[in-house]
Parts: C-alpha cells; sequence; structure tokens
C-alpha cells in the first residue's frame, strides 16, 4: 500500500515536471514567434525607408542632416546583431522618421507628390502593424516572464536554465513628439 502510494507521488511529479517544461518550451517558442513576426515588419520598414529617402531627396536638398540621421539609423537597425541592439536601433530609427514626416509638412510639393503619399501610407500601415506584434511580443514575453518566476514552475525553470526575454520598450526618441517648425 504505502510502495503504491509513494509510486503514485512519484509518477505525478514526473507528470508535473514534464508538463512545466513542455509548458516553457511552448511560451518560449511563441516569444521567439512574436518576435520573428516583429522582425518581419521592421525589415519591411527597412526596405521601404531607401525609397522614401530617394522622394524626400528632390525636394529638400538642403535637409540633408535630417536624411543622413534616417539612412544611419535604418543602416544601425539593419545591422543589429542582438535582440535588444535591434529593439534599441529600431526606436532611434522611428524618431529620426518622425522627423522626416515633420520636415515634409515645409514642403507642400513633396506634401502632394503621389510617390511620397504612397510610401507615407505604407510606412505608417507597416508602423501599425509594428505597434501591434510589439503588443503581442510583450504579452508572450509576460506569459514567458510570469511561468519563469511563479511558484512551483520556477524551480523547474531554474533547473532547465530557461531564461526570461525582454519586453519591447519605447525607448526616449520615440516618447518625444517631433517638433514641426515653420
Amino acid at each position: 500500500m504505502i510502495v503504491g502510494i509513494i509510486i503514485a507521488i512519484v509518477v505525478l511529479l514526473v507528470l508535473y515536471f514534464i508538463s512545466t517544461y513542455n509548458g516553457l518550451i511552448k511560451l518560449r517558442n511563441m516569444v521567439k514567434d512574436q518576435w520573428s513576426q516583429i522582425d518581419v515588419l521592421l525589415k519591411r520598414r527597412a526596405d521601404l525607408i531607401p525609397n522614401l529617402v530617394e522622394t524626400v531627396k528632390g525636394y529638400a536638398k538642403h535637409e540633408s542632416s535630417t536624411l543622413e540621421a534616417v539612412i544611419a539609423a535604418r543602416n544601425k537597425a539593419v545591422g543589429a546583431k542582438t535582440q535588444e541592439e535591434e529593439m534599441k536601433a529600431n526606436g532611434e530609427l522611428t524618431g529620426a522618421l518622425n522627423k522626416l514626416f515633420a520636415l515634409a509638412e515645409s514642403y507642400p510639393d513633396l506634401k502632394a507628390n503621389t510617390n511620397f503619399l504612397d510610401l507615407q501610407s505604407n510606412l505608417k500601415d507597416t508602423e501599425d502593424k509594428i505597434s501591434y506584434a510589439r503588443q503581442f511580443y510583450n504579452d508572450a514575453v509576460l506569459k514567458y516572464k510570469n511561468k519563469l518566476e511563479v511558484f512551483p514552475s520556477n524551480i523547474v525553470a531554474g533547473m532547465f536554465g530557461f531564461k526570461p526575454e525582454p519586453f519591447f520598450e519605447a525607448n526616449e526618441t520615440e516618447r518625444e513628439n517631433p517638433q514641426v517648425k515653420f
């Protein structure tokens, strides 16, 4: 009788560990999947930027510092090696794009250019998708972190070396409102 109870307890513990481990794997994979969704959208945005800059160049030749800042921010975002670097660089790119669009307000001919309007619309649509993807990513990170930190699943997470993932947070550049001066 006691042997049967001990076996049942051991079986339940093994099943709990297997279930918890599999749950952690699923949550970690969900975080990676959500990051991949963001990555796809960031690549799309990076691909649109050279066309946007070329369109603006024709109208705002003396605004080269703003255009150079956009290109530099894009290159930094594309060249990021880690997830944290990519998050930071894309925040800077968002700030540079905001300044570029604020600059465009000063050029009525540019604002009326259909190519510019189309690119601006595509970028806005992509930015909206990035915003939603960030939200889904952060939701997945929250679920994963909760599972890592809540007792008793934190024991299983510690035993198998599960590490938390960073949240995608807005940086200082993204929090600033662009200044539009006429």
